[in-house]
């Protein structure tokens, strides 16, 4: 059907991938050697959930399941639907089955809107199998899913589309003649198309979405339209940010991002890190340089930054953009105000390179693993001290090869909590206060 006849559903929807050669990103599950893979082709599939952000594609994912199945698809929303319509949808199902064998699919949208006693009265019909349960959420279900529903499905994570995964669909969309846009005489700046999949931050709904109303809004010029950067910055009102993933910009702002933690100027960092998320940077990719951060810069003078580094990350993963900005703002302020100790980094550069000079040197005998009598035999664990049967569970034993006995590669700061663990270190080396 031509996009403009007939046809007046949202661009996104007419654009809905039919089948997996269609259907784009989540390679982690859908690989034709992953489980999920297997059990649809195999029409083998138990009630599923499908955890992920907006515009990922459970739904589709849920349809292609049905139509490859051959089962009856009975949609409902957890935001509309209530117990009754589960009752009825139920009843439809057990009466398919016993007319005609086939199976019935019931996909419920949004299921952690659903409340205990919705999730009650469809669990012993997902339990029995009468129907197939497909649920899609984009919260956590281990806290939206009750526990007796949860363990008779199998949970499957669905990842924010990568820019690529949502270009692809993108020029899809304007090349396709039946569902798309190609029936229309129109053009489009690669400029424009890069900055809308910048924009639409892994989520093909809004940028199949914005695209269309650039489209509708684009001047006509010798019969011909053009979506241009400014066409896009006013359909997903938002303005433009000079950046670029994968140039010169991208490694500009992440510099001056990690070099004004490390200076402990929170103002700075916070702004770098607003720059970034605004201009549509992968807020996980910043999440890693803040565990990098936490472990290379503030290190051991405030040892409690790399959890809070690690949190972030999975606070991000967890809950995603927008408000992921939270927890990134607030790992950076506490990273950026932190006392700083390049002491971890000091101490494994100066043992890399002992290593790389003496290269296989022999572990002393009273280290050497004694756990067999052949070992014990061979003198190995032999005169070895457990520090624990000490005073102050710490005794003075060589540690190192023979021939870097002595060296010293941890230089502890005065820094934070580094000042008191750097205390302690000197005073078991017998070093003078």
């Amino acid at each position: 059907m031509d996009e403009g006849r007939g046809d007046h559903r949202p661009l996104a929807a007419r654009m809905r991938p039919r089948d997996f050669d269609e259907f784009v990103g989540q390679e982690h599950i859908l690989g034709k050697d992953r489980v999920l893979r297997r059990t649809i082709d195999r029409d083998t599939l138990t009630s599923i959930i499908l955890w992920g952000p907006p515009g990922t594609g459970k739904t589709t994912l849920a349809e292609i399941i049905a139509s490859r199945t051959n089962a009856r698809f009975i949609p409902l929303s957890a935001v509309s639907a209530g117990v009754a319509d589960l009752r009825k949808a139920v009843e439809a199902a057990q009466k398919l089955r016993s007319f005609s064998g086939q199976r019935t699919v019931l996909f419920v949208d949004e299921i952690h809107r659903f409340n205990k006693a919705q999730q009650d009265a469809i669990l012993p019909y997902v339990e029995s199998g009468e129907i197939t349960l497909i649920g899609a959420t984009t919260e956590n279900p281990s806290f939206e899913v009750n526990s007796a529903l949860l363990s008779r499905c199998r949970v499957f994570r669905l990842d924010p589309l990568s820019d690529s995964d949502v270009g692809i669909l993108v020029r899809r969309a304007l090349e396709d003649d039946e569902r798309g846009l190609g029936g229309r005489e129109l053009d489009a700046d690669d400029d424009a198309l890069d900055h809308l999949v910048r924009l639409a931050g892994g989520d093909a709904r809004i940028a199949l979405t914005a695209l269309e109303m650039a489209a509708d809004a684009a001047p006509e010029i010798n019969g011909r339209r053009t979506v241009t950067t400014e066409l896009v910055e006013d359909a997903m009102q938002r303005p433009a940010l000079l950046y670029d993933k994968t140039g010169d910009m991208h490694y500009h702002l992440i510099s001056a991002y990690i070099k004004s933690v490390r200076g402990s100027d929170p103002d700075a960092a916070v702004y770098w890190l607003a720059r970034m998320l605004e201009a549509g940077e992968d807020p996980l990719f910043i999440t890693r340089r803040m565990i990098i951060l936490a472990a290379e810069d503030v290190g051991l003078a405030d040892p409690a930054a790399l959890s809070l580094a690690v949190a972030c990350q999975d606070a991000v993963h967890s809950i995603g953009m927008p408000e992921g900005y939270l927890p990134l703002t607030e790992c950076t302020l506490y990273l950026a105000a932190a006392p700083k100790s390049n002491s971890a980094l000091v101490a494994y550069g100066r043992a890399q390179k002992d290593v790389a000079a003496t290269l296989n040197q022999p572990v002393p005998l009273h280290l050497r693993n004694a756990v067999t009598g052949l070992n014990r035999t061979m003198g190995y664990g032999k005169g070895y001290r457990y520090a624990h049967d000490f005073d102050g569970h710490h005794v003075e034993q060589q540690y190192l090869p023979d021939a870097l006995a002595g060296r010293r590669y941890y230089s502890p700061t005065s820094e934070g909590a580094e000042d008191q663990i750097g205390a302690r270190v000197r005073r078991m080396r017998g070093d003078a206060p």
